[in-house]
């Protein structure tokens, strides 16, 4: 059992994420960490109003998003989120459709990963991914140098709904 838990642990990378909305935005920030321990910083600002809860639900998905890309086979995220991480645990049953429709959108997510663990952390130990989510939603973000800020348009639950459109044919 100790084996198969030190081989579980093995090649693990680490994710933490937070989200922020304030009046000035609303923005995510996350930290994912190698098992070498590479580090990628990480903050996106939206182009659109959320909640508290909706940014971190956004920040979870952006972090599984680059993870899958980097073709991470084994991730353990941490939130401050109770809810976020409650839902995705199964501890929390999602009342409102925008917090089920996160929450099928992350379990479609999961089964990118060999290993998919979300843990609750205190606030104080998600500095880092804090911070990184406070400069998305800073009113100065045109004096940032040194952090990639990244812009999403619309929420990634958000429907986008395409119509055929079928060309009249000529007729000889």
């Amino acid at each position: 059992m100790e084996e198969d838990s030190a081989e579980e642990e093995r090649g693990l990378w680490k994710l933490s994420v937070d989200g922020s909305s304030c009046i000035s935005g609303s923005g995510t920030g996350l930290v994912l960490t190698s098992p070498d321990g590479w580090t990628l910083e990480y903050a996106l600002r939206f182009g659109f109003k959320a909640t508290n809860n909706e940014a971190e639900w956004e920040a979870l998905i952006v972090g599984l998003k680059i993870s899958k890309h980097l073709e991470v086979q084994k991730i353990e995220a941490s939130s401050d989120s109770q809810l976020v991480v409650g839902l995705v645990n199964g501890e929390y049953e999602a009342r409102e459709d925008s917090m089920a429709k996160y929450l099928t959108h992350v379990q479609s997510l999961k089964s990118a990963f060999q290993v998919f663990r979300v843990l609750k952390v205190p606030r104080a130990k998600n500095v880092r991914a804090d911070q990184l989510s406070k400069l998305a939603t800073a009113e100065e973000l045109k004096k940032n140098q040194t952090v990639l800020v990244d812009y999403l348009e619309r929420p990634t639950i958000a429907e986008m709904y395409v119509m055929d459109i079928d060309a009249p044919q000529e007729q000889n």
